[in-house]
């Protein structure tokens, strides 16, 4: 069972302390086709008018100041109301439950914004923080494929779209897009959510996944 939510953001007492993350994210949303948002930079209108998305990161080295976040993974829901650089998104955090309580802390800030660097923009662009939660959070690689599974909240899959040469995915290169500069092209094989009254399946829809490494709070 997860733990009661928190619909507050943090506090700012600590916003400035140093934090890192590399490992991987993946991202599934309801586009079409592939997201325009990767080379609009949000310039561009979802292919449906409205972004509704789920996302996962795997940590494989990263710190909250002191405290070690390493083999930690995230999950995110998002909901923004057209073009990405406009605002007025809504978002939500589930936190490993593995997390230690300084690691959690540090977390819900990192990706509410409040800690800076380069989720910092989180802060401008989302209006409505859902809140954030303890969860299972699971984040697999199995060949090709990733999977993303937070409780009952988020079961989804993604793999990446091979091009013209045989074995080789589709990366779109050289990007300034936020989460980083080279983005592979993928599929959801699935995409459920159903959390915080959200019902939605994304199977068949526009997914990427990136290599990343952020940091802050500069």
């Amino acid at each position: 069972m997860m733990a009661e939510q928190s619909t507050k953001t943090p506090q700012k007492s600590d916003a400035l302390t140093a934090w890192a993350i590399k490992g991987e994210l993946i991202l599934n949303c309801n586009c079409t086709v592939f997201c325009p948002c990767v080379v609009s930079l949000g310039k561009h209108p979802p292919t449906e008018g409205i972004c509704q998305a789920w996302a996962g990161v795997r940590i494989d080295q990263g710190h909250y100041g002191d405290e070690d976040i390493s083999g930690l993974n995230i999950g995110l829901v998002l909901e923004i109301p057209g073009r990405m650089a406009r605002g007025g998104w809504k978002a939500a955090v589930y936190v490993d439950e593995r997390a230690s309580e300084e690691a959690y802390t540090g977390l819900v800030r990192i990706f509410s914004g409040e800690a800076r660097g380069t989720t910092g923009l989180f802060k401008i662009l989302v209006s409505e923080f859902l809140g954030a939660e303890r969860a299972p959070v699971s984040f697999e690689t199995e060949g090709k494929t990733r999977r993303l599974v937070v409780g009952r909240a988020i079961d989804g899959a993604v793999v990446p779209v091979t091009g013209a040469r045989e074995g080789e995915d589709i990366v779109v290169t050289n990007t300034e897009y936020w989460m980083g500069p080279d983005i592979t092209v993928a599929t959801a094989t699935k995409g459920r959510v159903r959390a915080f009254g959200r019902v939605w399946d994304f199977d068949g829809r526009s997914a990427e996944i990136c290599q990343i490494d952020w940091h802050g709070p500069k």
